[in-house]
């Protein structure tokens, strides 16, 4: 059992920086890709459920159970930071992000910033105001969501107050008999009405965020994500279909017309190109920039109620909504995001999404700490927000970051895995001889940027 940080180990003194494999034991509650993904990589081993490990990677229920930080030695990662909840809770998330909107409502320099998330009010607690500001907007559709659910579990629209009496009545007869149960978390969000449609149906988009600490920052984009499209036609005159307003694979596959071998998802490449043709380039990029100011908004609303612990790390999910002017709203954030395949394709990017999470982490100890992109993975935040090399801080509106993002650009993965670590592995060598380099792998793709 490995007592101490896994380190390579020279197998002789060959002038090549010639390395033995790391031996890394690792445990895996979940039977998805994530295992097989693990159970292939050089000198990773499964170890049972009782005995030490070097890498964990859980899902949320059973960290809270049975995981003690204090306990762990010190170069053990887990794949969640223990107050996750705080931006994967629709009503924790919620409550954050309003309190940077009042903050930055008070900045001119920054008026404006949080303005992509819909009006939110979490239930039981927000009732009264609820209610009052529902009086005021009449005929408004609003959506109702239990706070830490997913999948689509739960969710319903409404457009009269009558239509939550159910929730309320258990809820008021919970509050009377508060030692037998809590009442449960709700939230309730001001609906889009206008969604963005591709061939009259809504969808929303399901992009990747791994977060490798928050104090300081440092959070990577996945270049890959998929736009997932709803079976039915969009309608508002009728709320009450769930297969029209909710996009979630969960909830797709239930429909009568589903189509499993034709799921209802665009990769974002392919959702890019269309927006693209549709719109121009320059409308496009400034709709992906908004995405980037999203997800590092989000980010910074919770950097100083995070546990700072250097063994977690986290790969989120992000829940976008465009609506048809092409503003992008933030649904939710999932701290477990699905990877169960719904398409040889759809393994093939989750697969890559996985091994990548893993190359960022590092736990084989190949990495300098510099690089700005590993595999899929483009470094957005540093303690900072990293630009792009095309732009400065001088160029940066106060609403677009200019982040170092390339979300539903090419992802030539394997060739810049390739690159990056062939050059890692010529540390002592001169670099700079071109009969050192592959001829698949260009002198500039060395470059860790």
């Amino acid at each position: 059992m490995s007592k101490t940080k896994p380190s390579l180990r020279a197998t002789g003194d060959n002038g090549r920086g010639k390395e033995e494999e790391v031996c890394v034991y690792y445990k895996c509650g979940r039977c998805s890709i994530i295992k097989e993904v693990m159970s292939k990589r050089p000198g990773w081993i499964e170890v049972k459920e009782d005995s030490e490990c070097d890498f964990n990677w859980c899902d949320v229920v059973w960290l809270r159970k049975e995981v003690e930080y204090s306990q762990l030695k010190k170069h053990v990662k887990i794949n969640h930071f223990f107050n996750h909840y705080e931006l994967t809770g629709k009503n924790l998330m919620a409550k954050n992000l309003r309190k940077c909107q009042r903050k930055s409502e008070r900045d001119p320099n920054s008026m404006g910033m949080y303005d992509f998330f819909p009006e939110t009010y979490a239930l039981p607690n927000d009732y009264t105001l609820f209610v009052e500001r529902f009086k005021r907007c009449p005929g408004n559709i609003w959506i109702m969501k239990p706070a830490a659910s997913s999948q689509g579990k739960g969710i319903f629209l409404f457009r009269e107050l009558k239509d939550i009496v159910d929730w309320k009545v258990s809820w008021r007869t919970l509050e009377e008999d508060k030692e037998e149960a809590k009442a449960p978390s709700y939230v309730v969000q001001r609906y889009i009405e206008n969604p963005y449609l591709i061939n009259g149906r809504k969808f929303d988009l399901r992009i990747y965020v791994l977060v490798t600490s928050f104090v300081p920052m440092k959070a990577w984009l996945y270049r890959d994500g998929f736009a997932r499209l709803s079976s039915t036609r969009f309608f508002l005159g009728s709320i009450h279909d769930k297969y029209m307003h909710l996009t979630n694979i969960a909830i797709q596959k239930q429909a009568r017309d589903y189509d499993r071998h034709k799921p209802c998802k665009w990769q974002m490449q392919q959702l890019r190109s269309y927006l693209t043709a549709k719109h121009g380039r320059v409308v496009v990029e400034t709709l992906f920039n908004s995405i980037d100011n999203i997800i590092i908004g989000s980010l910074n609303s919770v950097r100083d109620v995070m546990i700072k612990d250097t063994h977690c790390f986290e790969l989120y999910g992000y829940d976008i909504l465009l609506d048809d002017s092409l503003k992008p709203w933030l649904l939710e954030v999932n701290a477990s995001p699905s990877m169960i395949p719904s398409s040889p394709q759809d393994y093939h990017l989750k697969f890559g999404l996985l091994e990548d999470t893993l190359n960022v982490i590092d736990m084989e100890g190949r990495l300098s700490g510099k690089e700005k992109r590993v595999g899929g993975f483009d470094l957005i935040l540093d303690d900072g927000v990293v630009l792009r090399e095309d732009e400065n801080s001088k160029t940066m509106c106060k609403s677009v970051f200019g982040a170092n993002s390339h979300l539903g650009c090419i992802n030539n993965r394997e060739k810049q895995l390739s690159c990056l670590f062939f050059a890692r592995g010529l540390q002592g060598e001169d670099q700079r001889d071109p009969g050192l380099i592959p001829r698949h792998c260009p002198l500039k793709d060395l470059q860790t940027h």
